[in-house]
């Protein structure tokens, strides 16, 4: 797809990275038919094919609105295009980039503002975990759109103390550790049985997509360099053998470091070395299985009979194009796990703060989702259903009665 860059984008580092993407394109529409919210609409301007035209009109100078901006908002960025096409067209990149030049010309309406800016800065805070316990405390009295995104308490069990040769960084993370907090622990607890130290450094924070992906860019990368800061004198001195990410939604960003801050003279370099030691949890699977299967031989196992039904998050599927894993390994260490056999590939809605700015959709999507769940194993319906991401846990138990966890949390369980 040839652009004729205006003068003004010529002149930018964003602008000339969209055009080099947009080379790639060769309008061929195979994205059409695996976007979710083109499968919805039908509006050729809410799939990637139309808002990859929005972001060139843009770059050679046409003037956005406000309804160039609503069709870019309403994408989830689940990068299953990217997936799908045989290009290569980074489209992730291309509608971040879209996405900034566009709010710089086109005024959001107060209301959005104001809770764009909400999401941005609370989420990330300190101030979110006491905030969510105090939610917690008065859960049943919560109006059900707020009780929605209020899981109930839950104890995060003992971390382990034994140190071994082996270690890990993980990323706590900003949500996960006040909303579900048994993941990080369960993480550790598995990781310990199988002789690696699970290390977290205090001062890392959020990974920088919260904001970076409500436009606050500037914010986002300010928020990856403090945890590049936080992590490095353990990668460089406490000989931390890999980044683990038990949140794929993080786990993306953080390999994407060394992509966002290339430009960053200070930065670059180490920014690139972390996004090549991140790796998401599922990925130590394969090493990790014949020390778990020894340690679950002779036990007790209920996984055995319990079927569970299997979601892979966007990001960890199309994200970070790691697909299978979770599935085959777990199967291989005898739980009856399955993904859905229709649409396992498509977005269950959650897309970070999307279920909250785009709630109409984004529940139309995650009903879809827990639907196919459903019928994972034919008529009978599964017992639990796993996922690999907080977003995607939090929202898909919003719609169901049936349990939601993190994958980690049910081995865990069945090791002790």
């Amino acid at each position: 797809m040839q652009t004729q860059l205006s003068p003004e984008y010529r002149a930018r580092a964003d602008g000339l990275e969209a055009e080099a993407i947009l080379r790639k394109c060769v309008h061929c529409g195979f994205c059409t038919a695996t976007c979710p919210t083109y499968q919805l609409l039908g509006d050729e301007l809410d799939g990637p094919r139309g808002r990859i035209y929005l972001v060139k009109q843009v770059l050679e100078g046409a003037e956005p609105t406000r309804s160039t901006q609503v069709h870019l908002d309403r994408c989830l960025t689940c990068r299953n295009c990217e997936s799908t096409c045989p290009s290569g067209v980074q489209y992730g990149h291309l509608v971040d980039i879209g996405r900034k030049i566009v709010d710089e010309k086109v005024p959001r309406p107060l209301g959005e503002k104001a809770l764009r800016w909400a999401l941005k800065e609370g989420l990330p805070s300190p101030l979110f975990a006491p905030a969510m316990k105090a939610g917690q405390l008065v859960r049943g009295l919560l109006p059900a759109a707020l009780k929605a995104k209020v899981p109930a308490p839950q104890t995060a069990g003992e971390w382990p103390t034994r140190n071994h040769a082996r270690k890990v960084l993980m990323l706590a993370g900003c949500v996960q550790p006040a909303m579900m907090p048994n993941i990080n622990s369960a993480t550790a607890r598995v990781l310990d049985a199988a002789g690696i130290q699970t290390v977290v450094a205090a001062k890392a924070g959020c990974c920088g997509a919260v904001k970076f992906h409500l436009n606050d860019q500037a914010g986002g990368m300010a928020e990856m360099r403090a945890n590049i800061d936080a992590w490095w004198p353990l990668v460089e001195q406490a000989g931390v053998e890999a980044i683990v990410m038990n949140a794929s939604g993080c786990g993306v960003t953080v390999k994407e470091y060394g992509h966002i801050l290339k430009d960053d003279a200070q930065y670059a370099a180490k920014a690139e070395r972390i996004s090549e030691l991140t790796r998401d949890l599922s990925e130590l699977l394969p090493e990790l299985l014949p020390e778990l299967a020894d340690k679950l031989a002779g036990r007790a196992q209920p996984a055995a009979d319990v079927l569970y039904a299997y979601h892979p998050p966007c990001t960890l599927q199309h994200g970070q194009q790691l697909r299978g894993g979770v599935e085959v390994h777990l199967a291989r260490l005898g739980f009856k796990l399955r993904a859905a056999r229709n649409e396992a590939h498509l977005c269950c809605g959650s897309a970070g703060t999307y279920s909250v700015l785009n709630p109409t959709l984004s529940y139309q999507l995650r009903d879809r989702k827990l639907g196919v769940l459903g019928e994972a194993f034919g008529e009978q319906p599964p017992d639990v259903i796993l996922s690999a991401n907080i977003g995607c846990i939090t929202h898909l138990q919003s719609g169901t009665g049936t349990p939601v966890r993190h994958w980690i949390e049910v081995l865990d369980e069945a090791m002790r």
